[in-house]
């Protein structure tokens, strides 16, 4: 089943594209300063946390919610669901803007940038460490994602729509945009296995891997519900609620898959009664997972998932919880030792802000001038 997409129109230069334009100048200057005087001018990173808010927001959390594609490529294409087709398009630009901002973030937080390319030459990669392996494979799929979300251009673009060898193809690049995320997304769980007994038990385990992969498909699947009930609202397009609501039942699923393997594997491990011992890490902990508890429960119930309001707001949680999660397990749950701390500093957090603000100006340009949201036709139609 071929779906329908039509740009929405409308003017880009709006107030709130130019305040989001003016962070983006704000961050672009800092980012500039950041190469000029050295990657210390402008974060607090030091030899113990040797990454910090850019690598956690910008690549582990920016790259969970760029999942959607991902997540619908296994429904639609591995699963067969033809029914989810219209929600592929724009799961696949906001994968496109996701991916491709935290490749280019990686490169504000390496300290010597101009020394990135040799991870990719054989000669030099250590292809015996999971950092390359995600490195390569993050790469890898950006390009994917791209050659994915080629036809919104053609159609836009060009007479005839998407040249068909492309077309032709197309099935190897959904392919490999299938295993390439599986790939670095539990490789980026494997990470902080190597941490020992640095990392706080509540987090440390050998499920991590499978955990963050399950934790970027509910972020996947919570971006499309969220943006798309945002965009209703915010462009004025009709709800597409059919759609979503046959989705919420799938999410609600796999967060209860999640809670049965994080606390079955504390269980397991005996650490279960080092959530109720004081703490910040308790907390952060207990709050993490209440919001992932809430809106599983909300999804269960049916009338709950059928209200706009109530969907929009347990995809929220669904998206902070797994913020949560995985700023948990890099930052909040990390301990280096001998004293050392880490906070962002401002700067940081105004170059992330701008990396936010640049994601949603190309939204609102992509979706007014290309062929990304499905019409009114395919939404009453599914």
């Amino acid at each position: 089943m071929m779906s329908e997409h039509r740009p929405i129109g409308g003017k880009i230069l709006t107030k709130p594209f130019l305040v989001l334009a003016l962070i983006a100048f704000i961050a672009f200057i800092l980012v500039v300063k950041r190469f000029l005087l050295g990657i210390g001018s402008v974060t607090n990173l030091n030899d113990g946390y040797p990454w910090g808010l850019w690598i956690v927001y910008d690549v582990l959390v920016g790259t969970a919610f760029g999942c959607g594609g991902y997540a619908m490529a296994l429904l639609v294409y591995i699963f067969n669901k033809g029914k989810y087709h219209p929600l592929i398009r724009p799961a696949i630009m906001t994968s496109v803007f996701g991916y491709t901002l935290a490749g280019a973030s990686i490169i504000l937080d390496v300290g010597r940038y101009w020394n990135l390319y040799n991870m990719f030459w054989p000669k030099y990669a250590n292809i015996n460490s999971v950092m390359v392996e995600v490195a390569i494979c993050v790469a890898s799929y950006v390009m994917i994602l791209w050659i994915e979300f080629s036809p919104s251009f053609f159609e836009n673009w060009r007479k005839g729509g998407t040249p068909k060898y492309i077309n032709k193809f197309m099935f190897v690049f959904i392919a490999i945009g299938v295993l390439l995320p599986t790939l670095h997304q539990s490789s980026l769980g494997t990470l902080m296995i190597i941490a020992g007994n640095r990392l706080f038990p509540l987090w440390q385990t050998n499920w991590l891997p499978l955990l963050f992969l399950i934790s970027a498909l509910t972020m996947g699947f919570g971006m499309i519900i969220f943006e798309s009930l945002f965009s209703s609202v915010i462009l004025n397009r009709p709800l597409e609620m059919s759609m979503l609501k046959k989705l919420s039942a799938i999410v609600s699923k796999l967060l209860l898959i999640f809670l049965i393997f994080r606390f079955g594997d504390l269980i397991w491990r005996n650490e279960i009664s080092t959530i109720f011992n004081p703490g910040f890490k308790q907390f952060m902990f207990f709050l993490e997972n209440a919001l992932i508890i809430l809106p599983m429960i909300v999804l269960f119930i049916r009338k709950q998932s059928e209200n706009p309001r109530s969907l929009f707001l347990t995809a929220a949680s669904i998206l902070i919880a797994g913020t949560l999660y995985r700023f948990n397990t890099y930052l909040v749950g990390f301990d280096p030792g001998y004293g050392w701390q880490y906070f962002p500093s401002i700067p940081e957090i105004v170059v992330t802000l701008g990396i936010i603000s640049v994601e949603l100006m190309a939204y609102l340009v992509f979706v007014k001038k290309l062929p990304v949201l499905p019409t009114v036709r395919q939404i009453e139609n599914n």
